[in-house]
């Protein structure tokens, strides 16, 4: 990264260190760039409340300020002991998403940095979910951060999808393999491939009326033809390729799972379905998955 790109985070509004600040920290050390980090209060419970005077809001505010300054100031003093340039912002936000969007607009960070929420199933079906809103939306590669093992980084996983390109974003997974490759490169990992192969939407997609093993073959051959070629495009060594077949989501889990996976890099969409707004498999992977999230979205680019 250039000297004039940095790093942002999310911080919470619980005034806890979470797993986002370590991996916020490493990250910032292992590119050589500044963090900024920021922490967004909401007046949302105070209005509930009927607190509805504006003199105790603006002391309930300036309160939550206090505490937040001294809270970030003691994370981001650890931070900058080893040599990380941080700077940091309280933000008191009436509209929370808006907010955050307008200061990623604003700063332009390399990354945004922030803790991956998981909720029930009944939640996500009632709410949208900050998460889900920030993958819609979010113009910078968003890192979502869930249990971390290793605050740097060890494995990376591009998940791809080779299957009918010509339906497909401009060179996605060009741009998922090139953010997993500079990643891996910067924090000196391992970078793994992963194509999940779902062999009933192929048959689906394609028109096919009934299965046969034959057909089955074919289809697979000519998947495993196009995933090997997006490897050699790359360099990424054959013991690192990766061909699954089953529902992407389970076979991404499943395989960050036993291989111990750090970072899954993925596109928040694939295909421009304007029925959906995120592609499924990327956000039934944030919802369930216990390793990180690197997230690639095609219509932010260069927006």
């Amino acid at each position: 990264m250039s000297a004039a790109e940095r790093l942002m985070l999310i911080a919470p509004s619980s005034s806890r260190k979470t797993s986002a600040f370590d991996r916020a920290a490493a990250l910032a050390q292992a590119m050589d760039v500044p963090l900024h980090i920021v922490a967004f209060g909401q007046s949302d419970g105070l209005a509930t409340a009927s607190l509805v005077n504006e003199s105790v809001l603006a002391l309930l505010r300036q309160a939550w300020l206090d505490r937040q300054h001294q809270w970030l100031e003691n994370e981001a003093r650890s931070i900058r002991a080893s040599g990380v340039t941080v700077t940091t912002e309280f933000v008191w936000a009436n509209q929370l998403l808006n907010e955050i969007l307008t200061h990623i607009r604003e700063l332009n960070p390399s990354m945004v940095i922030k803790d991956l929420e998981h909720q029930s199933w009944l939640t996500r079906a009632i709410f949208t979910s900050l998460d889900l809103r920030l993958l819609a939306d979010c113009p910078t590669p968003l890192h979502l951060v869930a249990e971390v093992t290793h605050p740097k980084p060890q494995k990376i996983l591009a998940a791809v999808d080779p299957f009918r390109p010509h339906e497909q974003f401009d060179d996605i997974n060009g741009a998922i393999i090139r953010a997993a490759e500079q990643l891996a490169a910067q924090c000196e990992a391992e970078l793994h491939m992963l194509y999940a192969y779902d062999l009933s939407y192929a048959f689906a997609s394609q028109g096919y009326k009934g299965f046969s093993s034959s057909l089955a073959e074919t289809l697979y051959a000519e998947q495993e033809q196009a995933m090997e070629q997006l490897a050699q495009r790359f360099g990424v060594p054959w013991e690192r390729r990766h061909l699954m077949t089953g529902r992407p989501a389970r076979c991404i889990e499943d395989f960050a799972q036993a291989e111990g996976i750090d970072v899954v890099v993925m596109g928040t969409v694939h295909r421009d379905d304007v029925t959906r707004l995120l592609g499924s498999t990327t956000e039934q992977v944030a919802a369930h998955m216990r390793c990180s999230v690197l997230t690639v979205n095609p219509r932010q680019q260069g927006a």
